[in-house]
């Protein structure tokens, strides 16, 4: 079933109060807090920020709550749920135009969320109203995902059985990481995309986005890039035979990058791009 609603992916460290963007200075596109004004139509659309992955949540909803104030945003909440029955917060959620999963620990949150009643509501929303947008930033954005990267060694070659991987929440059949460029991730991806040839890997930059609709039809937005890795069509691997501890290869890996308002179908492949600038 084609979902009516959105999807929101964020890289981390979008432009927000007490962050500086890297790009700000060079990117002649930067828009300030751009990512963060997509996530309502209207500033008066109910907000629930989810904070359960932090370990300061505290300090996360005053960040944010000085952010949505100076952009515009009038009606907004935070829930940090750590037990997977809570009647409250399921009609908070449901009464919400935007759940909001905020960053720290992926695998808290899907520790607390996975075959949870609050989950499949969401999923319900997801798949049925038009006007119905979940969003996700560093670890929230990782966990929305089919298979998530639960742990990984981030060193300077892919060796065999240095890779946690867990079923995410599964809004997306993909896998995706976060703080992709600046944190050196490429191997970590790649290797989980071999591992999986059947999904994408999606490598979000900080400040950068995929809005997604259709459960398909994705749009890059915000001042860094994002890296799809295609393993579809490798022709040697030795995935499958190597070692603990050992390189892994692997040949004809895709790579495609996406700036600001390129297009990724992201059961084809195929990109679109912005009239030339």
């Amino acid at each position: 079933m084609t979902p009516k609603g959105r999807l929101i992916i964020i890289g981390g460290k979008e432009d927000k109060s007490e962050t500086v963007p890297e790009m700000e200075d060079v990117n002649h596109g930067f828009i300030p807090k751009e990512i963060l004004k997509l996530i309502a139509e209207s500033k008066d659309d109910r907000i629930e920020i989810i904070t359960t992955a932090t370990s300061d949540p505290d300090d996360m909803e005053k960040t944010y709550s000085q952010t949505f104030k100076d952009i515009g945003y009038t009606n907004f909440g935070f829930l940090y749920i750590t037990q997977k029955d809570n009647k409250e917060s399921l009609q908070r959620l449901q009464d919400a135009k935007t759940v909001f999963f905020s960053g720290g620990d992926q695998s808290k949150i899907c520790d607390v969320f996975k075959n949870s009643e609050i989950i499949e509501r969401i999923h319900e929303r997801y798949l049925h109203e038009q006007d119905f947008t979940i969003a996700g930033t560093s670890a929230g954005a990782m966990c929305l995902s089919s298979i998530m990267i639960a742990d990984a060694i981030n060193g300077e070659a892919i060796v065999g059985y240095d890779l946690e991987l867990d079923n995410g929440l599964d809004f997306l059949d993909c896998i995706i990481d976060t703080h992709f460029v600046h944190r050196g991730r490429f191997g970590r991806l790649a290797h989980a995309t071999i591992l999986h040839p059947e999904f994408l890997g999606i490598g979000l930059g900080e400040d950068t986005s995929l809005i997604i609709e259709q459960g398909k039809t994705a749009t890059c937005k915000g001042s860094g890039m994002v890296i799809i890795i295609n393993s579809k069509q490798i022709k040697q691997t030795n995935i499958e035979t190597v070692k603990k501890g050992c390189p892994v290869y692997a040949e004809n890996l895709v790579i495609d990058i996406l700036t600001e308002d390129c297009k990724i179908n992201l059961e084809t492949g195929d990109i679109d791009v912005p009239d030339a600038r």
